[in-house]
């Protein structure tokens, strides 16, 4: 047997069914932009190992942080014992945030640093006297992971749906629907308003993919939201999460995506890029207020701890990532990449299987009404060397985001390729996200 047919017999894969897997590429390497394959071929990562290879993959300073690391010590526990990866890694961290969210807690994986900024939304108000106040308001269209409470904070409808019987119940407010580009229209708040006014007393924060909803709707919205949700937790005293893993360090162009609008969160999450994607690793991040509150309740202990929190070797690669980000001019490179991206698939609005184009920083969505075949999709990636994974229906790239021009056209060509296809007609059980 294969090591390929090992994998197909025996390895699930993300949202694959092992019956009927998908097929898979053999990765050998991968530099910079690109994966190698086992057979020699090259393919340009135009979805950056699912957002997370910000400086391109291998990145020699990364890698050296690394291996200067594991010479020294490749994990310690963080109970009883500290390092100085950790303490380098969240002074870098509290000074790249936005001012005042200096407190930092280390998590694992974006997943779990979601879950702690709920746990500690929570535990503040316990500690101010309020249990009562133990629900999250999120919003429809949003992710935010696939652990148990993750799920319960993304769309109720969306990919998670047939877990509703494990997951606690939380809160909804409507999509945003006012599109980035677009005028601000006050109506797009008043579902969030409305879940305040009639909740209130028992919700502990408001949760939301800043200006970009990712992986369930792929949805661009209006800045002005932000500082309208603000507000709103400011008059009921809800506390204010923002999640930035798929969208903080520069994916939408400015550091962090609530820079769009010049609003500050009570928590923040952080992720994917933090490392350069070269090892997992993410940061929940809260303010003073946050962190003294929690401090001084019954337990005055914060009740969480990951096994492998802050390991060294993550921080040193996070470390040596943001020594990357600052020094290199991140947001004008973002700013190339979009005008490169609106040059090229602005033309495929006209497509008739083409429902809307949305461009913002280094992310690019072409929603169509069915996507194409895997077969379509599988000679798209073969003729154009470019590795697309379009999910629900959407075409979408969201590249490294050191792409050159030459690289980002490849990526376009190939969607805009794809695109061009029929649509798939042939009927399915159940549409499923990434």
């Amino acid at each position: 047997m294969t090591p390929l047919d090992y994998d197909r017999s025996f390895i699930w894969h993300p949202y694959a069914s092992l019956k009927d897997p998908p097929p898979v590429r053999f990765a050998r390497s991968a530099s910079g932009v690109e994966i190698e394959l086992v057979d020699g071929r090259r393919l340009v990562d135009a979805v950056s190992s699912w957002w997370c290879i910000a400086h391109g993959h291998n990145h020699p300073a990364i890698v050296e942080a690394i291996r200067r690391q594991s010479e020294k010590m490749c994990h310690v526990m963080f109970g009883g014992f500290t390092h100085e990866p950790a303490v380098a890694l969240a002074e870098k961290l509290a000074a790249f945030a936005p001012a005042g969210l200096d407190r930092v807690f280390f998590a694992d994986s974006g997943s779990i640093s979601v879950e702690v900024a709920a746990k500690m939304a929570i535990q503040y108000h316990a500690a101010l006297g309020h249990p009562e106040r133990r629900r999250i308001l999120a919003l429809k269209g949003g992710y935010h992971g696939d652990t148990s409470l993750c799920m319960a904070l993304s769309d109720p409808d969306g990919m998670h749906a047939l877990f509703k019987g494990l997951m606690t119940s939380h809160l909804f407010a409507d999509k945003p629907s006012c599109p980035f580009d677009g005028d601000w229209n006050p109506a797009s708040a008043r579902s969030l308003a409305c879940v305040l006014d009639a909740h209130g007393h028992e919700i502990a924060a408001v949760i939301c993919e800043p200006i970009l909803q990712a992986a369930n709707a792929m949805n661009l919205y209006h800045p002005a939201y932000l500082r309208e949700m603000r507000r709103l937790c400011d008059e009921t005293g809800a506390l204010l999460i923002f999640d930035e893993i798929a969208a903080g360090l520069h994916r939408t162009g400015p550091r962090w995506a609530q820079d769009h609008a010049s609003v500050t969160p009570d928590i923040m999450t952080v992720g994917k890029g933090l490392t350069g994607g070269h090892l997992t690793l993410a940061a929940t991040l809260a303010s003073a207020r946050v962190a003294d509150v929690i401090s001084n309740g019954k337990p005055s202990a914060f009740m969480h701890g990951p096994t492998f929190m802050a390991n060294p070797l993550a921080c040193a690669a996070a470390s040596a990532s943001l020594d990357l980000f600052a020094s290199g001019d991140y947001a004008a490179n973002v700013k190339r990449i979009e005008a490169a991206f609106r040059r090229r698939l602005d033309t495929l609005r006209p497509l008739p299987n083409v429902v809307d184009v949305r461009i913002l920083g280094a992310v690019a969505v072409v929603e169509v009404r069915r996507l194409p075949s895997q077969a379509d999709l599988s000679d798209v990636i073969d003729a154009h060397n470019v590795w697309l994974r379009p999910f629900c229906n959407f075409i979408y790239a969201m590249p490294p985001l050191v792409s050159d021009e030459r690289t980002i056209d490849r990526i376009c060509f190939a969607i805009m390729d794809l695109a061009s296809r029929p649509p798939d007609t042939t009927p399915i059980e159940s549409d499923f996200h990434e």
